[in-house]
């Protein structure tokens, strides 16, 4: 091909470039268009198009941002346009010149337009941060909808506001469908232009950073003013258990304010700033949340992995039940890519928090085993081991669905009985055996009494407590009616064989059989049993004085069992000795107790004063 012929042709080439107006690929479509020709004519298209155009529009570029990237002063409104407008040009052109860099006049532009490209992301970064903490400054979040309040009464917080050193205090939140409007709408828009040339030279992850480190510092004051330490691990447990408490509370309060209103608002904004660029949106907010979040979860593991003790149980289930009720939260706010990890974490320590639960169930069983007998309750009254496991269990079941749900999950390293085949809980099969231990613990307690009689009022007195804190509540829903009905029996029993053991000698002495005897053996024989009578009497009223039955009924009860029992042989018995021949009108010599009296005693029976109370 002559050269004139090659002029002409790339006359035409420029005349269609003309025709076709400027676009991005403007470049590689007219090579593509021409590359079906003779090879030499590509080469020569390339040379013309370097020469003629690339270092004219780069020193052009030059000219125009220049300014902007050497200048110490904040960009205006009205030169911003102009800034991004260069910019946008810049990044067509190096997109252009890409893919001729094998010309060394272009790949020489090139690198100039490249290293020009990266001062201008600079600007642009500094530009972006600058507007993220002015935003953050002048807007007014106790104004405008669609943000918080902190208080509605105008006149009295203007003159409030006036004092410089007032320092805004957060108040309750009772309401967490609220989404703060972090910066004004005008902000995100200019923050937005500024993202959209980033992401398009390829600096995601300096626009990203830019934002995440002002906006992590927002969250950061966030959590700081809602009373959230930021602790480790380590001075989490060390801490004393009250303080400890104190701080769970705090603790519950924070992350609920996060889950459900400030990181949903992070993530609003980053959709809005960085609509249309997705994964850089992803990034921004995972890296803005993950400081808070990690804080969050650490302290929540912290609690998990610490003691077991019992009494412990009440907040670890505040813990766990706080992080199950946000866990919608979690799945919806941290599903994308980035996130993912945090809201597996958040399930992790979930499911570990409620083997910590598990665990202090078992550590209250063996608390149950290693209680020692040592020395008897006075009076064989109510023992405080079954005290404190009643109202243990009664506690605990308040938050019964919770602890179904924890025991119905798969148990890890912790090994907890399953329901059973009569349709019974996971939950129920463990109260079952817990109570089942500790009156296995008490009958080995009972064994320290001596006397059988105050064995019984021992079990007795327990048993009867163990029943009444079973009944209505959610304890007995889950123990069920024939538990119920058969401890009950077992208290009866208890009843009976007390009276067994207590009165059947003194009821023994009170039969008369006067079979085969003479008037004066009868008379005789009435007398030795009213001084043995006495005698046993005596002894028994002076000893359960001190006996105790801590339940007002159940004293009552008994003391009407024995009268019932005792008071008619003790009738008959008199008025067969008052009738005795050459006896009967000197009986009332030898009758210590009327009836009146021996009822008397009774009822001043089981007042021990150092008996348990409920």
């Amino acid at each position: 091909m002559s050269e004139n012929g090659e002029e002409k042709l790339i006359q035409v080439a420029r005349h269609i470039a003309k025709t076709l107006g400027h676009t991005d690929t403007m470049t590689d479509d007219i090579l593509k268009i021409f590359s079906n020709f003779d090879g030499r004519l590509r080469e020569k298209l390339t040379e013309k198009i370097s020469e003629d155009g690339v270092e004219q529009t780069l020193n052009s570029l030059h000219r125009q941002i220049s300014r902007y990237i050497t200048s110490d002063d904040p960009i205006s409104a009205d030169a911003s346009a102009e800034f991004l407008h260069s910019i946008d040009q810049l990044i067509a052109a190096v997109r252009d010149w890409t893919p001729l860099a094998d010309d060394k006049n272009i790949s020489s532009c090139l690198d100039r337009a490249e290293d020009l490209l990266q001062q201008s992301m600079f600007r642009l970064e500094d530009e972006f941060r600058i507007l993220v903490e002015r935003g953050a400054e002048s807007y007014d979040l106790t104004r405008g909808a669609g943000s918080t309040h902190l208080d509605s009464s105008d006149d009295e917080n203007d003159d409030v506001f006036e004092d410089e050193n007032f320092i805004p205090v957060a108040q309750p939140i009772t309401d967490y469908d609220i989404v703060i409007d972090a910066l004004p709408a005008s902000t995100i828009g200019d923050l937005h232009e500024i993202a959209k040339r980033m992401v398009a030279a390829g600096y995601v992850k300096e626009c990203s950073h830019a934002y995440s480190t002002c906006r992590r510092e927002f969250l950061e004051e966030s959590l700081s003013r809602l009373g959230l330490q930021k602790l480790s691990i380590d001075e989490v447990q060390r801490m004393q258990w009250t303080q400890l408490e104190d701080e769970i509370d705090k603790w519950i309060k924070a992350i609920n304010v996060a889950l459900r209103i400030l990181f949903p608002s992070e993530r609003r904004l980053c959709d809005r700033i960085f609509f249309g660029f997705s994964s850089a949106a992803d990034l921004s907010f995972m890296e803005v949340c993950r400081g808070s979040t990690i804080q969050l979860l650490n302290f929540a593991d912290a609690v998990a992995i610490g003691s077991r003790a019992p009494e412990r149980l009440f907040k670890v289930l505040d813990v766990y039940e706080t992080v199950r009720d946000l866990m919608p939260e979690f799945e919806l706010i941290f599903s994308d890519q980035y996130c993912v990890t945090l809201r597996n974490e958040a399930i992790t320590i979930w499911k570990r928090l409620g083997e910590v639960i598990r665990g202090i169930f078992m550590e209250l069983e063996n608390l149950i085993r290693r209680d020692p007998a040592k020395a008897a309750v006075p009076g064989g009254g109510l023992h405080p081991i079954t005290r404190y496991v009643m109202n243990y269990l009664r506690a605990a079941c308040r938050s019964r669905q919770t602890l179904e749900q924890v025991f119905e999950e798969p148990g890890g390293n912790i090994d907890y009985r399953k329901g059973d085949d009569r349709g019974l809980s996971s939950l129920a099969v463990q109260m079952a055996w817990i109570m089942e231990l500790l009156e296995s613990n008490l009958e080995a307690k009972s064994k320290i009494y001596r006397d059988s009689a105050l064995c019984s009022v021992f079990m007795m007195n327990n048993g009867r407590y163990i029943v009444d804190k079973v009944k209505d509540n959610e304890l007995g829903i889950l123990l069920g009616d024939d538990w119920i009905r058969k401890h009950t029996a077992k208290v009866r029993q208890y009843h009976v064989n007390y009276q067994r053991s207590s009165w059947s000698k003194v009821l023994g002495v009170l039969r008369v059989d006067n079979n085969f005897i003479s008037p004066n053996e009868a008379s005789k024989s009435l007398r030795e049993k009213l001084k043995l009578f006495n005698s046993y009497f005596e002894e028994i009223c002076k000893t359960q004085s001190s006996w105790v039955i801590f339940d007002e009924h159940l004293r009552e009860e008994l003391r009407n069992s024995v009268s019932g029992t005792l008071s008619p042989a003790y009738r008959n018995f008199i008025g067969r000795l008052q009738s005795a021949p050459d006896f009967g009108k000197h009986a009332d010599r030898y009758i210590r107790f009327s009836v009146e009296d021996l009822e008397a005693r009774i009822s001043e029976l089981f007042q021990g004063t150092r008996g348990g109370r409920r």
